[in-house]
């Protein structure tokens, strides 16, 4: 690794509710153990956050701003976070990018495939870094699935079969805006799990069909159910299952299931225990619990260390824009697919939507 010199300075936008987390579980490490950082300011329209943020972020009231663009503009930094809604992300990169700085988002890039093509050319054109923190992608369970099947040990992998489902049908068990918006499932649940897709296949996505609907009892005004099916690049194929109203939570989040088809193994995550399944019918099969694998931290408090070691001059992180906007546009496809009924091309609709925006 590059020697570290002086830590980087951040501001963060957004200390509530995840940011909270953020403040409280991700940055402090990097601050105070292995000082790679520095906060110089916050900002929140809330400013009942602020005594949290000066208390891990050791900074006086002056520099807790509810006005963002006023935080910018009085302090210095290297990079900003952005914890706040999707639909204000292009807010807050258009303003990290007016102070020449590099960006370190919450996921999704936007709100809309139009607002993600745009976040992309105008960083892109900047020459800033971005990251994008899809943090259940790098929890503990999925990454020791997927350093399972790249080892090669078990042979190619064929297909990948995926579930995750809830009982939220009555509002608001699920938070009360998510029952309110279009898409609901795909957009606020599935895009971690799309993710999940492209690091367990190693591909990026070339067609997906989504069939999404709300049940009767589901009280979402969006369809919270779907079944999705996803050929990737390198001809894996990808099966999903997510829902919002089902009668039993099988796979909740952080207990996920994926199941991973290769030449000579079955190899199955179910509620973060990991087993390889060999030969025989039921109780004929050889079944070999697999211990999970270990390292200091794993999701956000992981992605923020490793973009913040590359502004150091560490190496990139696997989840840059550039990554990114691959799983935007996955998802984006999906909502399509949702809404005509027809498989879409996956990379064509990201063509498509990159040259009709100007960054």
């Amino acid at each position: 690794m590059p020697e570290i010199s002086a830590p980087k300075k951040f501001i963060q936008v957004g200390c509530g509710g995840f940011g909270g987390y953020w403040v409280s579980s991700v940055m402090p490490r990097l601050i105070d153990e292995l000082k790679l950082a520095q906060a110089v300011a916050v900002a929140d329209i809330n400013p009942q956050t602020f005594p949290n943020a000066m208390a891990k972020y050791h900074l006086p009231p002056e520099k807790c701003y509810t006005d963002a663009r006023r935080a910018f503009a009085e302090n210095r930094a290297d990079f900003a976070i952005v914890v706040v809604p999707p639909a204000v992300h292009e807010t807050m990169v258009n303003l990290a990018l007016e102070h020449d700085l590099h960006i370190l988002s919450e996921k999704p890039i936007a709100d809309t495939m139009e607002a993600c093509c745009r976040i992309y050319k105008k960083v892109t054109k900047a020459g800033k870094k971005m990251a994008v923190t899809m943090s259940h992608r790098f929890d503990q369970d999925k990454q020791s699935l997927e350093r399972l099947i790249r080892s090669g040990e078990y042979g190619k992998l064929d297909y990948v079969i995926g579930r995750n489902t809830w009982t939220c049908r009555k509002y608001p068990t699920w938070g009360a805006f998510r029952y309110k918006i279009p898409d609901a499932l795909l957009v606020e649940g599935t895009v971690h799990h799309f993710d999940i897709m492209r690091s367990l296949a190693g591909s990026n996505a070339r067609t997906v069909y989504a069939k999404t609907w709300n049940p009767p009892w589901g009280e979402f005004q969006g369809d919270s159910q779907a079944l999705v099916t996803v050929e990737m690049e390198n001809g894996v194929k990808v099966f999903y299952e997510g829902a919002k109203c089902n009668a039993s939570c099988l796979n909740g989040w952080t207990q996920d299931y994926w199941r991973a088809e290769c030449d000579q193994a079955t190899l199955e995550l179910d509620q973060r225990k990991l087993r390889v399944i060999t030969g025989g019918l039921g109780v004929n099969a050889t079944v070999a619990q697999k211990p999970l694998e270990n390292q200091p931290v794993w999701t956000n408090p992981w992605l923020a260390e490793l973009f913040v070691r590359w502004l150091h001059g560490g190496p990139p992180p696997i989840n840059t824009l550039e990554d990114n906007i691959q799983c935007a546009a996955l998802l984006f496809a999906a909502i399509e697919s949702a809404h005509v009924g027809q498989v879409v091309d996956v990379q064509e609709f990201l063509r498509r939507n990159m040259e009709a925006v100007t960054g």
